[in-house]
């Protein structure tokens, strides 16, 4: 009975995954054709450990999805380039013209948000729905299609992967704009960050160190050394 109600506390105090998520719901606007775009800010606290993955959700909709430019700043100040002018490519100079977004981009996706035309997707009431990776060139919205055609993905959320979770905390910034006019001008109804972290290696250090003295002390008390 003791050695169960051990383990028991020992695990009790483990360190567990965490996932937390932040929501700005401010209804925006996104002029059409304006650079000058919209700024939303979410304040992120409590984040310890390691990340292992970060999302962003986002509702847009209306507008020219070939149009949007996006990305998100860490309060550390790393940007990821979460849209940039879906579609665009050295066959199609404006991109895709589907009209909005319902979609979460991960660290941990595959599908490229710039090409998802390319892969299996869904409209939803004429939104793009799914999960996918974040666009992530990190290159001038107004390039040239051969250019985007010739630029990887190197501003993507994985950025974020690995860092420490303190370094996380505070205010981040999503940034969007249309930059072509005649789409018409989409809305950002909602963004969501959520962020997964897990337990520094050190913590697990300690807590493996603490099941090797309990079983040890088992042990002895087993075989009576």
């Amino acid at each position: 009975m003791k050695t169960i109600l051990t383990l028991t506390l020992l695990l009790a105090v483990a360190p567990a995954w965490a996932q937390s998520s932040y929501t700005n719901s401010a209804v925006t606007v996104i002029a059409d054709g304006n650079p000058v775009g919209a700024t939303e800010q979410l304040n992120v606290s409590g984040l310890s450990g390691s990340i292992s993955n970060v999302t962003v959700t986002l509702d847009l909709t209306g507008g020219f999805n070939g149009d949007l430019y996006a990305y998100l700043v860490s309060p550390a100040g790393q940007l990821v380039v979460l849209l940039n002018r879906s579609g665009v490519d050295g066959s199609n100079p404006f991109g895709y013209s589907d009209a909005g977004y319902n979609i979460t981009l991960s660290g941990t996706a595959t599908n490229d948000a710039h090409y998802y035309q390319a892969n299996t997707y869904t409209l939803a009431g004429g939104q793009l729905t799914g999960t996918y990776a974040a666009d992530g060139r990190n290159i001038n919205p107004q390039s040239a299609g051969s250019v985007f055609a010739n630029t990887t993905s190197t501003a993507g959320l994985n950025l974020y992967t690995g860092l420490n979770g303190g370094d996380l905390n505070g205010t981040w910034t999503l940034f969007i704009a249309d930059l072509a006019a005649g789409g018409g001008s989409p809305t950002l109804n909602s963004v969501v960050i959520t962020i997964m972290t897990v337990p520094e290696p050190q913590t697990w250090m300690m807590l493996g160190g603490g099941l090797a003295v309990f079983y040890l002390c088992r042990s002895r008390r087993v075989f009576g050394s």
